[in-house]
């Protein structure tokens, strides 16, 4: 089975997530897709504003009804920073059936060397770039290991943030039609981000 991890704060899930892990799953052949909320993202400053078990349940929400959608709450569970590499060793010694890919946006791409433990994460897994029109990618100037490993997918571009919906909240202007409407409803009725 091909599965394609859709790696994220979440903090909230929004259209502009499901439209990319879509367009990963048709784009790349994938057989499921799989939202994994992070716990602490070790590229962020800033710790999540909503809490696990709430980023967790607005996932589950957002995909509901999705054949190929799934969530997986593995980093919740390791608990502390979120490391691709660690995560993914623990995936694959629970799923050795299945072929994992990391999905992630073209600004990744090229970044793709500087992660933690990289070369033995490229052993284990492949991962899925998202083109976006503007956006130059150069994977022919990644490293040959990664470069092989690398399956790049056309995206229709869509500017929605979480920044930016939070934001909103902040300000008591509308999310709807940004985040599906259960994840809304969500945020509502539980007064997240200021709501």
């Amino acid at each position: 089975m091909k599965v394609g991890i859709m790696g994220g704060t979440f903090d909230p899930i929004h259209l502009g997530h499901l439209i990319a892990a879509e367009e990963a799953r048709a784009g790349a052949g994938l057989d499921e897709v799989w939202f994994m909320p992070s716990n602490v993202p070790p590229h962020k400053t800033n710790a999540p504003k909503a809490s696990p078990s709430d980023r967790l349940a607005m996932v589950r929400l957002a995909i509901e009804g999705h054949p190929s959608f799934r969530t997986t709450d593995i980093e919740l569970t390791l608990g502390g920073t979120s490391y691709t590499s660690e995560t993914m060793a623990a995936l694959g010694g629970m799923h050795p059936d299945v072929s994992f890919s990391y999905i992630i946006g073209a600004d990744m791409v090229m970044f793709l060397p500087n992660w933690h433990h990289i070369d033995a994460l490229a052993r284990q897994i492949g991962f899925i770039g998202l083109q976006r029109p503007g956006y130059d990618l150069q994977p022919e100037l990644l490293p040959d290991n990664l470069r092989k490993r690398v399956t790049l997918v056309s995206m229709t571009p869509v500017d929605i943030s979480s920044t930016e919906i939070r934001k909103r909240k902040r300000e008591g202007r509308t999310i709807r039609y940004l985040v599906p409407e259960p994840v809304r409803a969500y945020i509502e009725r539980n007064g997240l981000y200021g709501s």
